[in-house]
């Protein structure tokens, strides 16, 4: 799922790369987010049900996403899935243009974007509905 970890650091194996815990963690986290999306506009299935299926999958993001808040970050790499999660937790950010931003929005944001950069890492985990 990560394939620009890889493009930053090629001669590390995963055994080497000190930020190997928090790319793991990055791919359960982009594994749960993707089955929570999986049931947007799903609406064949009943409210009820879809609704206890995603109370289960935030009970099961809830450790990742701490794991990845809590482990340190060692290179570029890791620093950059901590940004994404960052970016994730605080979508409103990237909902708006960045002129309509309070101060501190924009200050986030353009870390983010900053460290995702040098990373060479998107910044979004998804992206906007109408593609801003």
């Amino acid at each position: 799922m990560r394939e620009h970890a890889t493009a930053t650091a090629p001669e590390l194996t995963a055994s080497e790369d000190p930020d190997a815990p928090l790319i793991d963690f990055e791919n359960q986290f982009l594994a749960l987010v993707a089955e929570l999306d999986g049931d947007v506009g799903n609406l064949a299935q009943y409210d009820e049900y879809l609704t206890i299926r995603d109370e289960a999958v935030l009970a099961r993001l809830d450790p990742v996403e701490r794991a990845i808040m809590e482990t340190r970050a060692y290179t570029v790499t890791g620093l950059s899935v901590k940004a994404r999660h960052l970016a994730y937790v605080l979508s409103e950010y990237w909902e708006a243009p960045i002129g309509q931003l309070t101060w501190e929005g924009r200050a986030v944001r353009l870390l983010v974007e900053a460290i995702c950069n040098v990373a060479n890492a998107p910044s979004r985990i998804r992206e906007p509905e109408d593609g801003k």
